[in-house]
């Protein structure tokens, strides 16, 4: 009988609950529901329905099984940092506040204050970003905290909802820059600054390992599968890392949707001085790997942008609109703090221009290019850094998710950085998650077998630098970021 696998797989715009079975030694993708997700302003905070988010599965799961599915394998991946604080009855004390939440402002200053820069990183090899879960946690309600009996990541708290097993998944325990890079559990001395005790988290557990059976008696008003619930690489990111096809000697990846993560895989740790000073990641990947990364704004700036036209373009059209503009107009630092949450991404996008002395993006197509020419180049300047900290050069550009569909963004980046971008899956996040759980139930050998099913089974296209395009212009960029100290990391 042929396995049937199913991933969930929630961002923070959407989700969606992918099936897939092997056929032909290719992996068959279908979308089976999928469902808006979003936060908002409820008690003070900018908050996730998580209850919502747990009924779209549970719906997603009936019609599974109504059309004709009756035994599946699940894997449920969402971002990172936000977590659940659930007290000694077993439910939450109120909804997750989200990481674009502003109450981490000052979190990192207050916090570093007492433990430098330089303590958190040799420890954790985390980057710095305000709203990682260390900080959230710091400015955390008191009394709340003083009521958790445990603290569960989004996914792992989903997991803990349909199979009653709590456990907390490294890769995305790592993002919370408290687990301890060498040692592997949490900094006691983080927690303590943090008012958190070790035994106010489930247990660690790897990538790959079975958490248990959905408690369809809890869920009787749903015709639901029987449901195996694997617990996956639970961050999205690291699932789109196990589902990037890793074609080239020396390859990186962008995992390209709401943000853009741009690495590469590494089987050590790399959190010497140039890395701190880049600010690069060391988050956990599967199967003892390490995601080596630097956070980037990503289509983020996109969405908010279409939702500011009142979604009057599709994306596709916002890039169609943004190919009849000129590439380069502008130079804008895209990790400037202030296009994480603005009121209006359109305006703050033309005030930062209009207070840097450029020329001004009106149209909504000059706006979609001012920020996929900027993504580009951010994109170049961040390999020609990581280059340098990992000692080789990067031969080829993996670009994987959402962002990968981008054809005018991928051509940009081929040509400024100099490199062969590979664009594809789209849906790697989905297929890293299901890979995950192909391996676990022994349907595929390791990573590298499933990489190589990912080559075989979907389309990627390859995109090569066009020759004596855009000279000089990642050089000028560069020089722009190193000296309009726009306050935004760089």
């Amino acid at each position: 009988m042929t396995k049937t696998y199913v991933a969930v797989d929630i961002g923070a715009s959407s989700g969606r609950l992918m099936l897939s079975q092997l056929k032909n030694g290719k992996m068959v993708l279908t979308e089976m529901h999928r469902f808006k997700n979003g936060f908002t302003l409820k008690n003070g905070h900018d908050r996730w329905d998580i209850d919502h988010i747990i009924k779209e599965i549970l719906l997603g799961l009936q019609k599974i099984k109504r059309a004709g599915f009756s035994k599946v394998s699940l894997g449920i991946d969402t971002w990172a940092v936000d977590y659940v604080l659930v007290g000694k009855d077993g439910n939450k004390l109120d909804d997750p506040i989200s990481y674009r939440d502003k109450r981490t402002t000052n979190a990192i200053k207050e916090l570093t204050a007492k433990v430098s820069k330089g303590q958190i990183y040799q420890k954790t090899g985390i980057q710095f970003l305000d709203f990682n879960t260390l900080y959230q946690l710091f400015e955390e309600n008191k009394e709340l905290l003083a009521q958790t009996d445990k603290i569960m990541m989004i996914p792992d708290y989903i997991g803990y909802v349909l199979t009653g097993k709590a456990v907390l998944e490294t890769t995305n325990a790592s993002t919370t820059q408290m687990l301890s890079l060498r040692e592997g559990l949490f900094d006691q001395n983080l927690l303590q600054e943090v008012n958190v005790r070790p035994d106010q988290f489930p247990k660690l557990v790897d990538a790959g390992t079975p958490l248990g059976k959905l408690k369809r008696e809890e869920f009787q008003s749903y015709d639901l599968p029987d449901t195996d619930v694997i617990t996956v690489a639970t961050h999205d990111t690291a699932s789109a890392v196990v589902g990037t096809p890793g074609i080239g000697h020396h390859w990186a990846y962008i995992s390209s949707g709401t943000w853009s993560l741009l690495g590469t895989e590494l089987n050590v740790p790399e959190n010497g001085p140039d890395a701190y000073k880049e600010n690069y990641t060391n988050e956990w990947g599967a199967y003892g790997t390490y995601r080596f990364l630097k956070n980037i704004m990503g289509l983020w700036m996109v969405q908010c942008v279409k939702r500011d036209l009142n979604d009057k373009y599709s994306f596709s059209e916002l890039a169609q609109l943004a190919s009849k503009t000129k590439p380069f107009s502008q130079f804008i630092n895209i990790n400037d703090e202030r296009f994480v949450n603005p009121k209006n991404m359109i305006q703050e996008i033309q005030a930062y221009c209009q207070e840097t002395g450029q020329r001004v993006p009106k149209t909504p197509g000059e706006i979609a290019m001012a920020i996929y020419s900027n993504l580009a180049l951010f994109y170049a300047y961040e390999i020609q850094k990581l280059n340098h900290i990992i000692g080789y050069q990067i031969d080829t550009l993996n670009i994987v998710g959402g962002g990968s569909n981008v054809a005018l963004l991928n051509q940009l980046t081929s040509t400024v950085a100099g490199i062969d971008v590979y664009a594809g899956p789209s849906e790697a996040t989905a297929i890293g998650n299901l890979a995950v759980q192909m391996i676990t139930r022994s349907a595929v050998a390791n990573v590298s077998a499933a990489r190589q099913i990912i080559k075989d089974s979907f389309v990627i296209k390859h995109f090569k630098p066009e020759q004596g395009k855009y000279l000089g212009t990642l050089d000028d960029y560069i020089n722009f970021l190193h000296t309009a100290n726009r306050g935004g990391a760089i």
